[in-house]
């Protein structure tokens, strides 16, 4: 199973709306669909404040990743953050994140991004495996906070 990336486009939207469902459910986001369908229209519309990658054939793609764009002076320029990765259950544990988590930061890096971030729970050991894995480090001293607008 490759983890191929292709940039996600509105000819992408019917693909990828069903996985960005299936990870919200299996990660318990109550997002109506609505809801879903506008954050992630603008993204493969060309908006410059994120991307979205399908992994694997874009006809039958087998997940995706979504990573947003900021700026930080800290890192020294355009940054990015990992918003969504989901692959689908089936095909897991083959290696395919770590893939997509080595590759795409490359790809960005080339593009003047300066970092990568991303989130995860102090309870789920296995994708923080993953994480250090592929080259991620807690930051000692920082905790994400979020205040809803």
């Amino acid at each position: 199973m490759s983890a191929a990336l292709t940039l996600a486009t509105l000819d992408h939207l019917d693909r990828l709306l069903p996985l960005v469902a299936a990870f919200h459910a299996e990660q318990g986001i109550e997002v109506s669909d609505e809801v879903r369908l506008a954050a992630v229209e603008p993204l493969l519309a060309g908006i410059p404040h994120g991307a979205a990658y399908l992994i694997g054939p874009p006809r039958a793609p087998i997940g995706y990743i979504v990573v947003t764009f900021g700026w930080s002076i800290e890192f020294g320029g355009m940054d990015g953050f990992v918003d969504e990765l989901f692959i689908r259950p089936g095909v897991r544990k083959r290696g395919i994140a770590s893939e997509v988590l080595l590759a795409l930061p490359r790809a960005l890096s080339g593009a003047g991004l300066k970092a990568l971030h991303l989130e995860v729970g102090p309870d789920n050991e296995v994708a923080q495996r993953l994480y250090a894995r592929s080259g991620f480090k807690l930051r000692d001293g920082y905790h994400l906070m979020t205040r809803h607008l």
